[in-house]
């Protein structure tokens, strides 16, 4: 082993003893200290982001951006092959599944009329699988990933025309618990899954050259995670709301509490998350509600940089839906590997919706290839969900 490897490794033991002892102290550092910190460190992106001078929702290619694509989808195509035999090939990103639920995303009525477009056009209920997953792109036992949990929610019964073929009649919607992106760009996702084939993605942060501001900000947002059920999702990027008005959304949940994690500052289950998810719909529903911000200003909230966190006190979010999970049992080897059959990709959507910037962008080819790379592995095609699939039998009354 490399010193360099023997160091990066030493660093991510460092961080799974942290994982087992943040809960003890976490929570009242977030209050006191982490919303100074994240408008700081925000202060200091912005700082040295140049002013492109673009309009409300308007889009500028980078430079290379079809090359970086070709490498991104390179590097993780390896690193599936590498880690993963055929049968067990799982996703590149937002790898490990912690359950796959079922539920409907209730449109709200009488919204402003600015943001009545596309989904939100109307008041309707939509039924819905979400899946909740870690980041990825390894499978290690939930206290010992990075912090970082994930939401792809598949809304079915979609009328109109979609802007991928494969699927007819859905609406994707994907986010993570941190309201930036890993990345900031195109040219840095290149660089991290180039460190994540060569076993070094910290040295992608923190070595020379690296991104060490994004660092802070997913160290000040990331954490042991308790559920779930139990955290916010952003979409961290952009999508359209209707013609030249840009939107990004997150999920809020609904009175949850934080769940104690059976074991620390010992070991808990390997799938701890999953059996928190479990215990929570056996004994009762869970609820997010669903919110849409509008860019206002193309400056400080920019449309090709997922570094930056959208903060404009003249565009403040707005609560538009809720995703209602009702009590049922998702923990069944049937509904687990249901997931593996999903493809979740923010292009399955409305034109209304379209995504906007250049990860987006990438992700139209990414996250394509990637799937049919990972079904074809397994011999599992694609399908396309209406809400009528069914598992084990539901809980009793």
């Amino acid at each position: 082993m490399s010193a360099l490897q023997a160091l990066h490794d030493f660093l991510v033991g460092a961080m799974h003893i942290e994982r087992r002892i943040d809960p003890f102290f976490r929570p009242f550092v977030d209050v006191i200290a982490r919303e100074p910190l994240t408008r700081l460190v925000q202060a200091l992106i912005r700082a040295r982001l140049p002013d492109n001078e673009l309009a409300l929702a308007e889009e500028r290619p980078i430079a290379g951006e079809d090359e970086l694509i070709a490498d991104i989808i390179a590097n993780m195509s390896q690193y599936l092959r590498t880690h993963y035999t055929a049968g067990t090939a799982q996703r590149g990103g937002n790898t490990k599944t912690h359950g796959v639920v079922r539920g409907e995303l209730v449109i709200h009525d009488d919204l402003p009329e600015n943001l009545r477009h596309g989904l939100f056009e109307q008041p309707r209920r939509y039924p819905v699988w979400v899946r909740f997953s870690g980041p990825g792109p390894a499978l290690p036992p939930d206290i010992e990933d990075v912090g970082v949990l994930s939401i792809g929610v598949k809304v079915m019964g979609v009328p109109g025309p979609k802007l991928l073929e494969d699927e007819r009649f859905t609406q994707d919607f994907t986010g993570i618990s941190t309201p930036v992106f890993t990345t900031p760009d195109l040219i840095a996702n290149a660089k991290l899954q180039a460190a994540i084939v060569r076993g070094l993605p910290l040295f992608y942060f923190i070595g020379p050259g690296g991104h060490f501001l994004d660092a802070l900000m997913q160290g000040l947002w990331s954490r042991t995670q308790t559920s779930p059920l139990e955290t916010e999702y952003w979409s961290c990027v952009p999508y359209l709301l209707g013609e030249g008005q840009a939107m990004q959304y997150r999920f809020r949940p609904v009175g949850a509490a934080r769940s104690r994690i059976p074991g620390l500052p010992g070991r808990p289950s390997d799938n701890y998350l999953r059996d928190a998810m479990a215990r929570t719909l056996t004994a009762q529903p869970a609820r997010f509600e669903m919110l849409l911000q509008l860019q206002s200003d193309a400056r400080r909230m920019p449309i090709e940089h997922a570094s930056v966190r959208w903060a404009a006190p003249d565009s403040p979010p707005v609560v538009v839906a809720t995703l209602e999970l009702p009590s049922q049992r998702f923990d069944t080897d049937a509904q687990l590997a249901f997931a593996s059959r999903l493809s979740i990709n923010p292009w399955h959507c409305l034109p209304a919706h379209r995504p906007l910037g250049n990860q987006n962008r990438g992700r139209l080819r990414i996250y394509q290839t990637l799937s049919l790379l990972r079904q074809h592995m397994n011999a599992t095609p694609h399908v396309e969900p209406d809400g009528s699939e069914t598992f084990d039998p539901p809980l009793a009354p």
